[in-house]
């Protein structure tokens, strides 16, 4: 008998996620990051100014967590927060220079997690794999939007 579990979407999920951030907090040790804050990058990247709870919602991670995340970015001085002049509750999210300047690097190591993880896969077989990746996060993000209301 088998000391080995039977493979399943959720194991394989996490192991991926967990070699993952294996590979992330290396390769973003010499930036002072680790695998819990490069997501917070990438959606500034994408959306410059945006409030912490923006980021949280697109994430789909809560507000404590969220906040760590960013206010470890600020102390490495990556990002930096201001006040709403809208909303003086809330803080919209600003990169720094030291973070546009490490924008390169960070999508160059995400690259080679991608072909580390597609190395064997033919093109059409990395493109079927992202779609039916995305299709298994609907259904999980439906679900749980359902479970909610």
């Amino acid at each position: 008998m088998s000391n080995q579990l039977p493979e399943s979407i959720g194991q394989l999920n996490s192991m991926l996620y967990r070699y993952g951030n294996i590979y992330m907090n290396e390769q973003l040790k010499p930036y002072q990051l680790s695998a819990g804050q490069y997501q917070f990058l990438l959606v500034l990247f994408y959306r410059e100014g945006i409030s912490q709870d923006e980021v949280a919602s697109i994430l789909k991670m809560d507000k404590g967590t969220t906040a760590r995340a960013v206010a470890k970015l600020e102390a490495e001085d990556y990002v930096r927060r201001e006040v709403d002049v809208m909303d003086k509750r809330a803080k919209k999210l600003f990169l720094t220079e030291k973070a546009r300047q490490f924008e390169k690097q960070l999508r160059t190591i995400l690259e080679q997690w991608k072909a580390i993880l597609t190395s064997d896969l033919t093109e059409e077989e990395q493109e079927q794999a992202f779609e039916l990746l995305g299709r298994i996060a609907k259904n999980a993000e439906r679900y749980l939007e359902k479970a909610e209301d």
